[in-house]
This record gives structure tokens, C-alpha cells and sequence, in this order.
């Protein structure tokens, strides 16, 4: 099913050309498209791909409740005024999937269960187009939507964002005089409560589970709620976070829209907006309006010219294209839906700021951008002549769901991040190894948070008998790593820099203590080996990374280290507009390591349990 956009206004939007009347075509698009997988009455939308964990009834109903929450957003920001099968659609939809009796009946509410997760979906697009679709069922057909979301009181659901399904689910059974547990809503808005780490971030759960959960749930679920139950003070608070959160969130997408690659889920792809939206609906934000629109529109204009939604009109398990690897056990064909979260903006009425006001460039427009966060021990660097961003990261990892004795989780564990590169499964990319003589891997697992500041990072790991202290100089498109790494004689250590994805193979080049990959479009990978390292090499892979089917990744590698505590010093390049990696003087001392910078700058850092740094 084709994509129809309207022609881009340059005048209104100057960076992406995007305006409301695209964002409306798109929805449309995606709602129209799913049509024809629907079962019959509506009830449930069986997409094609590969089922969940949890079965084709529970993906059925996903397919229905986050096609829902699109289309609510659709309903209630047009006032109603859409075409009106789309609203007797999932009135219909509604109404069969809560009758028993019905073919396509939707599972009861049970314990842990994917579809309490939709229950929450229902319950948001139910509370928006409320005036145009519960209010116009009979009142036998509303007391059966109420007993179906009412199966989620006292269901137990894990310890993370979840808890927030079940806030939602009973306010809007208490807004329609549904029965309800008050103690079960307090509970949960204060379990988020134990969560929030400071400075506008929270943790998934307890732990460093960090990642866009933090925007597309652990902020957006605890606002609608206090704008669903009109909690002045709650949603003052979550304002006040939100706030602090936008101001250093604007700095995860590149200038041509992509996302940071980072964490799970990434298959609900532009659902990463939704928090932009959610400050401009709730009045916390920080941001100008049309920097909004910009940042907005640029990330879903970027996935619509790269694949997402396909030929079909589908959002299919991926990134661009279909990718598996980069899918959760618990995802189905409907998962990616969970991106609806993105059209929230459309709540806000034609006439608002977020629409009108001509677009504002972002941060990387303008110019370079370097952003320490130290909550949940991330360093951002992006550079305005390229476009990319690149997070360093010295805090997320994870730990508390990662499987004792399995792999290292690469979208959690990997030393750095970027806009434009995806880590692979099993791969060598932002990625330091100790080798023993036996062929037995040390990798980073659990990590360590040490230090975050102006343009530097440190963190540590430990596996076994082998320890590693890694120090970050941000320097641009580059990141000189420095690494204190104790193990016993013999033992290899390997530093990755990024894997480069394109259509067809990076150009490859090696020599002099660099190695690199270049793509077609000029995007350069490479790795400079500065001390301790005694070569260089390259990786190359193919159907294992999210940006494309060939690959590949510039190693150093050092053999046989000495025994006790020993410093390795590299430089990891990523770059659009410098393809030979720039070679810093480096002097390297007991307690010390001073970087001498190709602009002039001296950096010196201090070794140690906890690595300090002088610019």
C-alpha cells in the first residue's frame, strides 16, 4: 500500500519539511494498512511475522490495542472529525473482542501476562475518545469492556514499567465508575517513585536499566495518568522531571533524525518522540515549540525514508528492514505498534505553537555538542559537521535481568553508542576483551560507574581475576580510551571501535596502528592503537547488524600482557566528514596519562582506582 504524503513545506518546516498534515497521512497510512489482518468483528489484528512467546490470541489483541492507541490519538485530536468507519471500526473491534461468546474474543486479564500490557492501551485511547466511542456503546456493552479491564485487579505484574499498565487501566475504571483498588494506583505511582535516579531519569526496575523506556514509559505513563486524574501536584512533579529529562534528551537524535541506538525494543522505532510530545502537551518542556516539531518530524521522516513502514504499509520486526536480532522474546507482529506513542503530538489542537511556529533548528544544527548525564552515567558527543551523535557509555547494563554464565547483552554493555552504527551479537564493536592463553573471554557484564563529567567518563569491571578501569577523553568525532587492565600473564586484550554497516561491503584499510572502514556515503569506522597495543585488525560480518547486511569493525588487539595492572590507550573514530583518524601525542606515566590534542588542547588523567581528568 503506498505512502501519499503531502508536498514538504519548506516555509513552515525548514529542516524537515514535515508538518501536522504529514503526521495525520502517516497515521492514516498505518491504520488503513492494517485493515486487511483484521479477524473478524475487529477484534484482533494477526499481522504477518514471526508470533511472540505469548501466542497469535495475545498478538491478535496487540495488534488491536496499539492500532487503537494510533488511532485514538487520530480520533481525539481531530475533535472526531475522521472518517467514521475508523471510529466504528474499533467501537466494533471493542464490543466483539469483550463478548465471550465471540470467535475472536480477546484472553482473560492473568498474572505476568502479555496482555495486561495492552489493557493499558485500550484503557489510554478509551480515556481520549471517550465522547465519540465508550460514551456511544449501550450501557450492557460498556459493564462488558469494564469487566475485561477489571481483570487486572490484583494481577501481578514484574517490577518495572509494568506496574504503571495496571495505574492506568484502573483510573479509567474509576473515571467510568468501574470497581478499583486505590491502594493498587498509589502503589504503583510510588514504586515508579523508587526508580527515579535524579536529574529527570529513571531506572526500568531496580538496577541501571537504562534506555528509552526511561521517555516512552517511566515519564509517559506517570503524565497521562495525572492528566487522566486531574492530580495537580503528582503532575507537577512529573513536570518538573520531565523538564530536566527534555533538556538533555534533545541530544539523542542525529541531524538527519536517527536515534541513538541503544537498549531494547528498539523496534517501536519513533515511539523514542514520544516524551518530545508529552512536554508540549503537559506544558514541560523546555524546549521552543517548532525545536519540538523538529526534532519530532526529522525522526519520523528519517525511518519513512529508509523503510519503516514497509511497501505494505507494515512496521515489521527491525530497525529499517526486518532484523531479528535486534527482537525481544516477548515481541510479535504487532510490537512494533507500540511506535503509535509517537503521534501523541496530535492531541495537541492545529492551532497550538507545536504546529504553527516555524521549525527551530536542534542543538546539532547549530553546532557541536558535548552533554554529561550523570544519573545514568552517559556522555554524549555529537558533532554538527556530520550529523552524528555518539553516546559513551559508563552506567547502563542491565544487570539485574541478564542471564548468570549467558552473553553480554550488546545493546546494554557495549562501551559506546551511536546514531549511525548498531552493535552486533557476538561481535568484537565498542567492545573491550581479555583473552586468557585457553581461548576463555573476560567481558564487561556489570558495570561500574565511576565518573561522568565534561567531556570525560570512567567506569570498571571485574570478571573473575581479570579487572578493567576505562577512562574516556571525548575529543569530537573521536574518543580516546584509556584502559587499566589487570589480569595474569599471557592474557590478549581487544579494544573494538564501531561496527560500519552498509548495502555492500566498507571499503577496508590497515596500517601504520589504524585500521578502518569506510562507507560509500564517506561514514568512516576506525580504531588508532596509541600505547600497549601491538596491532590492528578488522572484523567483518554479514546479516548481523541493524543498519545494513555487510559490516564490518576496526579491532587493536595487544598479545601477551605482562601480568599485574597494565594501560592500553586507543583512539575510536566515527566520522562523516574526516576519514584518517587524528594521531594525539600521548605520554604515559605511572599515575598519569597526558594526551596532547591535535587542536592544541592538553589533557591529562590521572590513573587509579577512580580516573580523574584535567582539561
Amino acid at each position: 500500500m503506498p505512502l501519499h504524503l503531502p508536498p514538504p513545506d519548506d516555509r513552515l518546516s525548514g529542516h524537515t519539511g514535515w508538518t501536522r498534515a504529514h503526521w495525520e497521512a502517516m497515521a492514516d497510512h498505518l491504520l488503513d494498512s492494517v485493515v486487511p489482518y483484521a479477524t473478524e468483528g475487529f477484534a484482533q489484528y494477526r499481522l504477518p511475522g514471526r508470533p511472540s512467546i505469548s501466542g497469535t490470541v495475545s498478538d491478535g489483541l496487540e495488534g488491536y490495542a496499539r492500532t487503537f492507541l494510533l488511532a485514538a490519538f487520530r480520533i481525539a485530536g481531530a475533535r472526531g472529525e475522521v472518517p467514521p468507519e475508523l471510529i466504528e471500526r474499533y467501537a466494533t473491534g471493542l464490543v466483539s473482542g469483550t463478548d465471550p461468546g465471540h470467535p475472536y474474543a480477546w484472553p482473560e486479564l492473568t498474572d505476568m501476562a502479555q496482555p495486561l500490557v495492552e489493557a493499558a492501551s485500550i484503557a489510554i485511547a478509551l480515556h481520549e475518545t471517550r465522547p465519540w466511542l465508550y460514551d456511544g456503546l449501550t450501557p450492557r456493552q460498556q459493564e462488558r469492556v469494564v469487566d475485561w479491564l477489571a481483570g487486572f485487579i490484583g494481577k501481578r505484574t514484574p517490577d518495572n514499567n509494568w506496574v504503571m499498565f495496571r495505574v492506568i487501566v484502573e483510573q479509567f475504571l474509576a473515571e467510568v465508575g468501574g470497581p478499583y483498588e486505590p491502594g493498587e494506583i498509589t502503589g504503583g505511582l510510588e514504586r515508579v517513585e523508587e526508580w527515579y535516579t535524579g536529574d529527570g531519569w529513571y531506572t526500568d526496575g531496580k538496577g541501571k536499566n537504562y534506555d528509552y523506556y526511561c521517555g516512552w514509559a517511566l515519564h509517559l505513563y506517570p503524565s497521562l495518568w495525572a492528566r487522566m486524574a486531574g492530580d495537580a501536584a503528582r503532575a507537577e512533579r512529573y513536570a518538573g522531571r520531565l523538564r530536566l529529562f527534555l533538556e538533555q534528551y534533545q541530544h539523542f537524535f542525529a541531524a538527519d533524525g536517527g536515534p541513538v541506538h541503544q537498549g531494547r525494543s528498539l523496534t517501536y522505532r519513533f515511539a523514542t518522540v514520544a516524551p518530545l510530545w508529552l512536554g508540549a502537551l503537559t506544558g514541560a518542556t523546555p524546549l521552543p515549540p517548532g525545536r519540538t516539531r523538529r526534532l519530532a518530524g526529522g525522526v519520523l521522516r528519517h525511518f519513512a525514508e529508509r523503510g519503516a513502514p514497509d511497501e505494505r504499509g507494515l512496521l515489521t520486526l527491525g530497525w529499517y528492514d526486518p532484523f531479528p536480532p535486534v527482537v525481544q522474546p516477548y515481541s510479535g507482529p504487532a510490537s512494533p505498534y507500540w511506535a503509535s506513542k509517537a503521534f501523541l503530538g496530535l492531541l495537541l489542537p492545529p492551532e497550538h505553537p507545536v504546529w504553527t511556529d516555524p521549525e527551530e533548528p536542534a542543538p546539532i544544527d547549530l553546532a557541536d555538542q558535548s552533554v554529561a548525564m550523570p544519573a545514568p552515567g552517559w556522555l554524549i558527543e555529537a558533532t554538527h559537521g556530520d550529523g552524528v551523535v555518539r553516546l559513551f557509555n559508563h552506567g547502563s547494563d542491565r544487570d539485574r535481568v541478564r542471564s548468570p554464565g549467558g552473553p553480554p547483552d550488546p545493546h546494554y554493555l557495549r562501551l559506546a553508542y551511536t546514531s549511525h552504527t548498531g552493535p552486533e551479537a557476538g561481535g568484537v564493536d565498542n567492545d573491550l576483551a581479555v583473552i586468557a592463553p585457553d581461548g576463555a573471554t573476560h567481558l564487561r557484564r556489570v558495570i561500574e560507574p565511576l565518573a561522568v563529567a565534561d567531556r570525560f567518563a570512567a567506569s570498571a569491571w571485574q570478571d573473575g581475576e581479570v579487572r578493567v578501569v576505562t577512562a574516556v577523553v571525548a575529543a569530537g568525532a573521536s574518543e580516546i580510551r584509556i584502559h587499566q587492565v589487570t589480569a595474569p600473564a599471557g592474557h590478549h586484550v581487544r579494544d573494538g571501535g564501531h561496527a560500519l554497516a552498509d548495502a555492500a561491503p566498507p571499503e577496508l584499510r590497515q596500517g601504520d596502528g589504524v585500521a578502518s572502514a569506510r562507507r560509500a556515503d564517506g561514514l568512516t569506522s576506525a580504531i588508532r592503537a596509541l600505547h600497549g597495543f601491538t596491532g590492528t585488525g578488522l572484523a567483518t560480518a554479514e546479516h548481523a547488524n541493524a543498519f545494513g547486511p555487510c559490516s564490518a569493525t576496526p579491532y587493536a588487539v595487544a598479545t601477551g600482557h605482562p601480568g599485574g595492572t597494565a594501560v592500553y590507550v586507543s583512539l575510536v573514530h566515527l566520522s562523516g566528514t574526516q576519514a584518517e583518524p587524528p594521531a594525539p601525542a600521548v605520554t604515559v606515566t605511572d599515575d598519569a596519562v597526558v594526551l596532547g590534542l591535535p587542536d592544541g588542547e592538553t589533557v591529562t588523567v590521572r590513573l587509579g582506582p577512580v580516573p580523574t581528568c584535567v582539561r
